[in-house]
């Protein structure tokens, strides 16, 4: 039995690297800085790793000569998965431009709404360290970010240490949409976060609203979704008067059609706030089982995120056609190679 201390997370998504690993064999404990993210998916069972063709046990090294021959005659094979990290979608986008694949990540439907509003309009985002060091005012849309990163507020906002604020406990909280499910979001002072309620499916509407305000212009109504006008004033009026306000949303959480017009409202909001002489950054929240690695990989190497066909011998981006869970389902691939590092339950697709 060993201990490893200072083991970075792969799971949160939020750069949580201060976790202590209790190694026996092929079995992990998170003994210190757990969450209810992170340690149900350290302490997961690895289950059978013997390499098998057919159900049968063999050795890797025929286990790879059998992969090989596959995907040495398929006409249409597919990589789906690629949860790895950087030296793995590496080897994978090296692997598919040799053999015509056709690359997906698993999260990739879930992170559209922010890969189309990146690439039509662009964005003004911010890092963690910025968050931690700079921010006053965060405001949360369509997401309980408790629950998608159960320690984002212990390790960013309520931090005792600030470069450019004394009272960390002085930051406002101020969620939009989605109710928080607990109390991380609740000051070390005791102040709760402000919440304005209002299903995701409204967000659209209510965010455009809120974009008008910050802009000046005069909205002829006393509510928009259930949330008072004067209630989405204030909370224009409170970003274009922070020192600097950060907007952070999750693409995953923004589950109806169009959502990239919401997230796409949002970044104009946040362009706007800055075009009246305040800073404002946007934070979109994703990381999970590898993907920003996989589509950051794929950016380097073909300029486009990790929905890429090298079916005609070049990178040919696009996120609706060359999705692989339909291209599966209408039984147009005659080869998956699926990666997973990370979750044992995130299985591949059954065809």
């Amino acid at each position: 039995m060993s201990e490893i201390t200072e083991v970075p997370s792969p799971f949160c998504g939020v750069g949580t690297d201060d976790l202590s690993i209790q190694v026996q064999d092929l079995a992990l404990k998170v003994i210190n800085n757990g969450c209810a993210l992170n340690t149900p998916l350290f302490e997961q069972a690895l289950g059978d790793t013997n390499p098998k063709i057919n159900g049968k046990s063999v050795s890797l090294e025929q286990a790879i000569n059998q992969a090989a021959s596959i995907l040495r005659t398929t006409q249409q094979p597919i990589i789906g998965g690629c949860a790895t990290d950087v030296n793995g979608m590496r080897a994978l986008m090296a692997l598919a431009d040799k053999n015509g694949a056709l690359v997906d990540q698993v999260g990739f439907n879930k992170a559209k709404a922010n890969f189309l509003t990146l690439q039509d309009s662009g964005w003004m985002t911010t890092t963690l360290a910025e968050i931690k060091n700079r921010c006053d005012i965060l405001l949360v849309v369509g997401c309980d970010l408790e629950t998608l990163s159960p320690r984002f507020f212990e390790q960013y906002i309520w931090n005792q240490e600030s470069m450019f604020l004394d009272d960390t406990a002085q930051r406002e909280v101020i969620y939009l949409g989605t109710t928080p499910a607990a109390h991380a979001s609740t000051s070390p002072n005791g102040t709760s976060a402000q919440v304005l309620a209002c299903d995701n499916n409204d967000l659209a509407e209510v965010t455009a609203v809120l974009h008008a305000l910050i802009k000046g212009k005069n909205i002829q109504a006393e509510n928009v979704a259930g949330i008072a006008l004067a209630d989405l004033q204030t909370l224009a009026n409170k970003l274009t008067n922070a020192n600097y306000g950060v907007v952070t949303w999750a693409a995953s959480s923004l589950e109806y059609s169009h959502a990239e017009l919401t997230v796409q409202s949002l970044c104009e909001l946040v362009k706007s706030v800055n075009a009246s002489g305040v800073r404002c950054s946007g934070f979109p929240l994703g990381g999970k089982e590898g993907d920003q690695t996989a589509n950051q990989v794929s950016g380097w190497q073909t300029g486009y995120p990790a929905r890429v066909s090298f079916a005609k011998g070049y990178p040919e981006y696009e996120p609706y056609i060359n999705d692989s869970l339909n291209i599966l389902k209408n039984s147009e691939a005659d080869a998956l190679l699926w990666v997973q590092a990370f979750n044992t339950a995130n299985t591949p697709p059954i065809t």
